[in-house]
């Protein structure tokens, strides 16, 4: 397949299914969030650990963008002739869209090494391309796009505030964005997180990864505790109180020790890395989420909030 005539400048092909566009930032904290998750995405390394992790993340990018069903996600797809997974990591979403939406051209864009694995995992999808590239700097003509799907990785980008304006450029003015944000913790929380992501820029990969195992062992002793207590809210520090287990108080209000019993080991010490590993990682009220969405030119069409995040759906504004 190809797609150059959507790229401003000429592209490199490696193969049929990949393009690379840049496989390097100038910035720093980019550098070093590209470099984290092209690890990552080597981790885990059990086929049925991975498929039970999809097929997690396929029922809540449904839920976060209000889709329900698969079937109205099919239905939403229908009218869009170019598919932009921003941020594409592995690529399963990517090859998801590409399923529900034949007739449609899906782009993986990813700034990771994931591309070359993802090009590789899914050379059968014949509309399915990936690309290695920036999604702040896409090199991608303006109107070119019908639906950007930025799930889970804007908070990642150099300046948010930018790839949200790069998104406005690409789509045509019909065209649709789905887009998620980590959402601002209990300070005890949010203080301990930068301080943690500050402390492992000094650290190997392997001291990294020790750190993820550690705090999976955590996650697990405390959630085997089964203890419920009914905790005081303390409003000052953004501490919400209530009946709750433990594991999760702890886990929301101080440090993120996650644990899933149902997905295992290895992606529960691979969703450890993801939080501590990468130097990029914004938070966001919900009112900055909106504001940020506004002053680039989207106006929310659909809002979805829990614990972890804020996502929705967003339109560009008339003239933005």
């Amino acid at each position: 397949m190809n797609i150059s005539h959507l790229f401003s400048n000429e592209v490199q092909h490696l193969k049929s299914n990949l393009i690379i566009v840049t496989d390097s930032s100038e910035h720093e904290n980019q550098s070093q969030n590209n470099e984290s998750y092209s690890l990552q995405w080597k981790m885990v390394d059990e086929i049925e650990e991975k498929k039970k992790a999809w097929a997690m993340q396929k029922r809540w990018y449904l839920e976060l963008y209000g889709f329900k069903t698969e079937a109205n996600l099919k239905s939403f797809l229908t009218d869009k002739q170019v598919i932009l997974d921003a941020g594409c990591g592995l690529g399963y979403k990517a090859a998801w869209f590409a399923e529900l939406a034949p007739h449609a051209t899906v782009i993986g864009m990813d700034f990771s090494e994931s591309v070359y694995i993802s090009s590789e995992y899914f050379q059968t999808h014949e509309n399915l391309l990936f690309v290695r590239g920036d999604i702040a700097d896409t090199g991608l003509k303006d109107n070119v796009i019908d639906y950007v799907s930025c799930d889970q990785v804007l908070q990642h980008t150099e300046v948010p505030e930018n790839t949200l304006a790069e998104f406005n450029r690409i789509l045509n003015p019909a065209g649709k964005l789905a887009v998620y944000v980590y959402r601002k913790k209990a300070l005890p929380r949010e203080l301990l997180d930068t301080h943690f992501r500050e402390k492992t820029k000094e650290l190997s990969y392997q001291e990294k990864l020790e750190f993820s195992v550690q705090l999976t062992e955590l996650g697990r002793k405390l959630s085997e505790l089964h203890i419920e207590l009914d905790f005081p809210d303390i409003p000052v520090l953004g501490i919400k109180g209530g009946k709750q287990d433990l594991q999760r108080f702890i886990y929301w209000n101080f440090i993120k020790c996650f644990w899933n019993p149902e997905l295992g080991e290895e992606i529960s010490n691979s969703t450890n890395f993801d939080w501590y590993s990468p130097s990029n990682a914004y938070r966001y009220s919900k009112s900055e989420f909106i504001d940020m969405l506004a002053n680039a030119g989207f106006d929310l069409d659909f809002l979805h909030e829990e614990e972890a995040c804020y996502s929705g759906v967003a339109n560009l504004l008339p003239n933005a």
